[in-house]
């Protein structure tokens, strides 16, 4: 959005969001193009922006249906950065650097321990699932003879 006007933001915005709606992986892609189309016309650079950015905007296509809301969704992230907003606007003015780290590396730890203990946003048996139906082009794996730490 930094290369949009801010008066197109609610349009493109709302067009992007229409992109993620669409019921099956054909229907994504056209109305991807639909906004290119729409954008094209009015903002070209955006359009240039969205266009060069189609591989990495479209990659959840890739995955089962059932999953695309996880994998878009940056809800685990917010929801980190609320927890950690709540600790520090409680305890107020920090005395160091120290503090502040030692409290938000709390609450790091205290979530990677929640995930470890099997609440996860994606769970094993779907991950193995997405492992099997992503793999399509063998070509991109990467092998253990191009890791230059086993190469001895």
């Amino acid at each position: 959005m930094s290369i949009c006007p801010k008066s197109m933001w609610p349009a493109v915005k709302a067009m992007l969001h229409s992109v993620y709606d669409q019921p099956d992986a054909a229907a994504v892609t056209a109305q991807f193009d639909r906004l290119l189309d729409y954008v094209g016309e009015k903002l070209p650079t955006v359009a240039e922006h969205l266009d060069a950015a189609r591989a990495d905007v479209l990659a959840f296509t890739g995955f089962p249906k059932d999953v695309w809301v996880q994998i878009w969704s940056n809800n685990p992230a917010e929801r980190l950065n609320r927890e950690i907003r709540r600790r520090t606007d409680s305890v107020g003015i920090f005395p160091s650097r120290e503090a502040i780290v030692r409290l938000v590396g709390a609450v790091l730890a205290e979530q990677t321990d929640e995930w470890a203990e099997g609440r996860r946003y994606l769970g094993l048996d779907v991950l193995a699932r997405c492992r099997l139906t992503l793999t399509t082009n063998p070509a991109n794996e990467v092998t253990t003879d191009a890791l230059p730490a086993l190469t001895a």
